[in-house]
């Protein structure tokens, strides 16, 4: 039984395999494959994009979608093994997985890191929790990755260019007035190196590079594929050609917990907004984010509202690749 917990886990083909499927999907919306089946969506966090497309896709799948809050309208959890559940939590992770798989053919779980600590966040405990204990497949609807984004962005861009193999990727961090999680930035450095594209974090600074297991994994991929991943702290000269900017912000590591501390830091460096001067030194490239998007703090109206970019193609290949990874699943444990 396999897990879609990260792209990482799969191997270039197979996931290209599942965009296969999703452009299926998206020619012919309607089919059984989950007729008389039901998925447990697990939302700790707030969700518009993720939470719809989900539920949609297991309609049109033939199947429903099971939503739960846990801590709102379901059992506030505990997830720590060997500890007195004497405080909020009623109900242990495993239970829940383990009752959870009686009822449900797929469970999947929306969890951000709780922003204290970042040695404790980048384990990832929620989502491990539920793929120990569960005994159907999980899917990660973003934790501290977000590989559904992932394959809703490779598709856009395959649907637009066609092969991304040589392409110049910028992955540009962005000012936000808050710090917000690196699920997104992660996830876009490392299957843009899996398809062999040529990367360019570009970010202010050191301090917003991001976590080494992802500099390290999307190197590794980078390598296998023919790619290259660099970091710039240069503007001018990241943009210069670039086919593909992405957008995103994120907060600094180092500061992670300590974000007043971060403030000033990030206060400075609201020039890197993408704006039609940047994107003029690029080779027409396209543009994206995940969305949702703070329009002229983030990017300019002119950028998100030209023809260029592929934000709402995106969004909408959220529903077509996540239909896709749940019949894959499926597919394997039938």
């Amino acid at each position: 039984m396999r897990h879609f917990l990260t792209t990482g886990d799969w191997r270039r083909d197979e996931l290209q395999t599942i965009l296969a499927m999703a452009r299926d999907f998206k020619r012919q919306p309607m089919m059984d494959v989950l007729k008389g089946r039901s998925i447990a969506l697990l939302f700790f966090n707030p969700s518009l994009r993720t939470r719809t497309s989900f539920e949609i896709g297991a309609f049109e799948l033939g199947g429903h979608a099971v939503i739960l809050q846990p801590g709102r309208d379901a059992w506030p959890l505990a997830f720590d093994w060997g500890g007195i559940m004497d405080g909020e939590a009623e109900e242990h992770v495993r239970e829940a997985a383990e009752v959870l798989s009686r009822y449900c053919s797929l469970i999947c779980v929306r969890a951000f890191p709780k922003f204290q600590d970042w040695v404790e966040d980048r384990q990832d405990k929620i989502l491990n929790a539920f793929a120990q204990y569960a005994t159907v497949p999980v899917i990660n609807m973003e934790t501290i990755t977000h590989p559904c984004q992932e394959l809703a962005h490779i598709m856009a861009l395959q649907e637009k260019i066609g092969e991304t193999d040589g392409k110049k990727f910028v992955l540009t961090w962005t000012y936000h007035p808050k710090p917000l999680n690196t699920a997104v930035a992660n996830s876009a450095l490392l299957i843009a190196a899996k398809f062999g594209m040529d990367v360019t974090l570009l970010c202010p600074g050191k301090d917003y590079i991001l976590d080494d297991r992802y500099m390290r994994a999307a190197r590794q991929s980078a390598e296998e594929q023919g790619g290259s991943v660099t970091v710039s702290h240069d503007i001018e000269k990241a943009y210069g050609n670039a086919d593909i900017v992405y957008a995103k912000s994120w907060g600094a590591l180092p500061y992670f917990g300590r974000w007043e501390d971060e403030k000033p830091l990030r206060d400075q460096n609201r020039h890197f907004m993408v704006d039609e001067k940047k994107m003029a030194l690029t080779n027409k490239a396209l543009f994206s984010h995940c969305l949702p998007v703070r329009r002229n703090v983030k990017v300019t109206d002119a950028v998100l509202d030209s023809p260029g970019c592929i934000a709402i193609d995106e969004a909408e290949n959220r529903l077509h690749v996540q239909k896709a990874i749940m019949a894959r699943l499926l597919a394997e444990v039938s």
